[in-house]
């Protein structure tokens, strides 16, 4: 699919999320107390190594966000499935770095884990953000502060974000709450 693809039936749309949503549940692999005790990981890298679930995957967040100018995927599994994605739509991709990773000047934004603090970057310059809109892209949705801070950068940097998605929202910590005026769209909730 690209920017000037032929608009797909809704019908066609809920088929396919459907079945991405489906190889997701039935290919992550859990982790209790993973990367710290009380934690429960989820490792999506059996997703993204099974061809039919990535396409799938890809095929959905593709999906949220057609008219974006660029693709933003979050340090480290965004970056998976934001260069997939910016493929399919016929865009360029941008990652969104942990902090420390990107020569200054930067733009940084700190904010919580469920087990405890770190910051994001994006370039201070080098490439012009202004005006432009991003489909803004992670694995996982679990407190919210990850995306939350990813979404703040682009403001920062005078870009909209129009949209945000992830492979996997986990519900119960109430991560949907802290994030901004875009539509978010999970291909699994838990």
């Amino acid at each position: 699919m690209s920017k000037h693809a032929a608009v797909e039936s809704n019908d066609l749309a809920n088929e396919r999320t459907t079945k991405a949503a489906e190889l997701v549940e039935r290919l992550t692999r859990w982790r209790d107390d993973f990367p710290t005790p009380g934690v429960r990981f989820a490792d999506l890298s059996p997703v993204f190594a099974d061809p039919e679930a990535f396409r799938a995957v890809i095929d959905c967040l593709a999906d949220c966000a057609p008219q974006a100018d660029l693709v933003a995927g979050v340090d480290a599994r965004g970056f998976i499935i934001g260069a997939g994605v910016a493929a399919t739509l016929g865009t360029g991709v941008l990652a969104v770095r942990k902090a420390g990773k990107l020569p200054p000047p930067v733009i940084t934004r700190e904010y919580r884990l469920e087990y405890g603090t770190a910051a994001l970057e994006i370039p201070a310059d080098g490439l012009d953000l202004k005006g432009k809109r991003i489909l803004l892209l992670d694995d996982v949705l679990a407190t919210g502060g990850t995306l939350a801070a990813a979404a703040a950068l682009f403001a920062d940097a005078g870009a909209e974000v129009v949209a945000a998605a992830v492979v996997l929202e986990l519900g119960f910590l109430g991560g949907r709450d802290l994030q901004g005026d875009y539509p978010l769209t999970s291909v699994v909730r838990a």
